[in-house]
């Protein structure tokens, strides 16, 4: 690949835009169509693919926007890529909602529609760049990521390169073995190792995204996709998520680091409640770990499930809307804080 694509094409200083996906797998809508096509798959679904929880809807996204106004109020516009429905986002603040814009499917797979729909958050990771008037510079947020403390710019750039978060891993071992294949848990450990190795990193070292926000230059993925265009075709054309795929974000971030172009950060300032954390164990722990997002060096708090987490904390919302910095209210829709 030309190191050219890594080169910053704007000014560094220019404002940064936030990108969140979101869906409502709840809704009639979207199950009626998810289980058609479920139902047409000609080869059996991951496990992973196809878990309900990966489609449900809490009102996470609520909590994520309410901290990027009380935390991040420099990001430029917040664009919600969605299929079609959207969320209700009356409750929150007039001016939050003026810097709000929803994308749907089929603006950022244009030229590439024959995929729709999709169910797939790596397809969807794939074309998040090709938003139109999004900013070179930009964050990515799954909805059940909320920022804890106040974040600078220079915490997510440091001029036009990204700031990581997350550790260097030997997956070698872990991925050992045929039946590791078929372990949900492990899912994700291949679609990281492959993003790894087509920017010639092997599985005895790599770069693991912790469960944060990405910061993501457009102009490099932009320049993937040319350069690894078969791959990027080939990730979109699953409608559910397959072991066969790549993890955008951790092209993009490999990519970087091989240029010598990302600065990563090795403190830990981030919290990550894992997907039925504290199930069946005294809630002391689960609880103990959701407090700590309000600790000052703390700036990112992921919350898989809140569901799952309100079974062992059931204040959990309380006290993400405490982490998060309290609200702005706005119209109607209801409080998730409880």
């Amino acid at each position: 690949m030309q190191r050219d694509v890594f080169e910053t094409k704007k000014n560094p200083d220019e404002l940064i835009d936030a990108v969140i996906t979101w869906v409502d797998g709840s809704s009639r809508t979207h199950s009626q169509k998810r289980n058609k096509y479920m139902a047409q798959s000609p080869l059996p679904l991951h496990e992973n693919a196809i878990n309900p929880h990966r489609w449900v809807c809490s009102d996470e996204i609520l909590f994520c926007l309410q901290s990027i106004e009380n935390f991040a109020p420099w990001v430029r516009t917040i664009w919600i890529v969605v299929d079609i429905e959207t969320p209700d986002l009356t409750c929150l603040s007039a001016d939050l909602r003026a810097k709000i814009r929803f994308v749907d499917h089929t603006e950022i797979f244009d030229g590439f529609t024959q995929v729709l729909p999709t169910f797939n958050s790596l397809a969807i990771e794939s074309m998040l760049w090709r938003i139109e008037g999004l900013s070179e510079r930009f964050v990515y947020f799954n909805d059940d990521v909320f920022l804890a403390a106040p974040l600078e710019e220079v915490d997510v750039f440091d001029g036009g390169r990204p700031v990581l978060r997350g550790k260097w891993v030997d997956y070698s071992r872990a991925l050992y073995g045929s039946d590791v294949r078929s372990d949900p848990a492990k899912f994700n450990h291949f679609m990281q190792l492959k993003a790894a190795q087509m920017m010639g990193f092997g599985a005895d070292n790599l770069f693991a995204s912790a469960h944060v926000i990405h910061p993501v230059r457009r102009s490099v993925m932009a320049g993937l996709f040319d350069h690894h265009r078969a791959a990027f075709l080939t990730n979109i054309s699953h409608r559910f998520r397959d072991l066969s795929q790549f993890l955008p974000q951790g092209l993009h971030n490999h990519a970087c680091i091989a240029a010598q172009n990302a600065l990563i950060q090795t403190s830990k300032d981030h919290l990550h409640i894992y997907s039925g954390q504290g199930i069946g164990q005294p809630s002391d722990e689960t609880r103990a770990v959701l407090t700590g997002a309000t600790d000052a060096e703390i700036k990112f708090l992921c919350v898989n499930d809140l569901p799952q987490l309100e079974q062992v904390v059931p204040e959990a919302r309380e006290l993400i809307g405490q982490a998060i910095g309290g609200w702005s209210r706005g119209g109607t829709c209801e409080d998730p804080s409880g």
